[in-house]
């Protein structure tokens, strides 16, 4: 089976085997880390990049009086900090939600992969691309949709993105995390996450049980939360490009 990071960049170009191969070298030393670990504090400089290859983690903020707005979900085949190299100084935190199992990557790696192996680049590029996208529709999720709707977004979200790494069914995924950490993802406090859920599963859309969010009716779901996959990108439109054929 291929690593999480395979799955997910080959929706974003293609990749050959010498690109595969050197992808799963990277991949080769994972470590294990503890669920609600910090990996990077705001105003750190790491140099090595890292990427998820199990569990769940996330980006975050902290406002002076202590509140947290997790600002994305890290899923297998994920970077956390992939431009840290580049920008500097982290502008935000990454923590563990769940255990996790990570590689730390050198930026020189990076480097490397970026400037000799052009299929790779243009799927890099294309990650980063697709992070921003997914950025935009939680903008339009917290400022525009109910809360009962924007949670169904984000389970909509999760599900697909879980299955384009082959960690999800047809209709359910592993979601061990807490109503406060969903709630600190939608911008909602506890009680009101709470009232979401039991919405959403009276309606009969979603069971959630000993760490499996599981989808009654998928389609259901994503009409009640007007949710559709387009910003996800996950329709390779060419497997070519400039300097990409081989």
């Amino acid at each position: 089976m291929p690593s999480p990071l395979i799955s997910k960049l080959e929706r974003g170009a293609y990749l050959n085997d010498e690109d595969r191969a050197r992808l799963e070298k990277v991949v080769r030393h994972p470590r294990r880390v503890g669920a609600r670990e910090n990996l990077i504090h705001e105003g750190e400089a790491p140099s090595n990049v890292h990427l998820v290859l199990d569990g769940l983690a996330c980006r975050y903020k902290v406002l002076a009086n202590g509140r947290r707005q997790i600002i994305a979900f890290l899923i297998p085949g994920d970077f956390c900090d992939f431009h840290v190299a580049i920008l500097g100084a982290m502008d935000h935190g990454i923590a563990t939600l769940t255990p996790c199992t990570m590689v730390s990557i050198p930026a020189e790696t990076i480097l490397e992969l970026t400037t000799y192996y052009p299929r790779i680049s243009r799927a890099f590029w294309w990650s980063t691309l697709v992070d921003e996208a997914i950025l935009r529709e939680w903008l339009v999720n917290m400022g525009q949709r109910p809360a009962d709707r924007q949670m169904a977004h984000a389970l909509c979200e999760l599900l697909v993105r879980f299955q384009t790494v082959g960690r999800a069914t047809a209709d359910s995924f592993g979601f061990p995390i807490t109503q406060e950490e969903f709630g600190d993802a939608l911008g909602l406090s506890v009680v009101h996450t709470n009232r979401s859920l039991q919405y959403l599963r009276q309606e009969g859309l979603i069971t959630l049980a000993g760490g499996v969010m599981t989808v009654l009716d998928v389609d259901r779901l994503r009409e009640f939360a007007g949710f559709k996959a387009n910003y996800l990108h996950l329709t390779l439109l060419s497997n070519d490009g400039p300097g990409m054929a081989d």
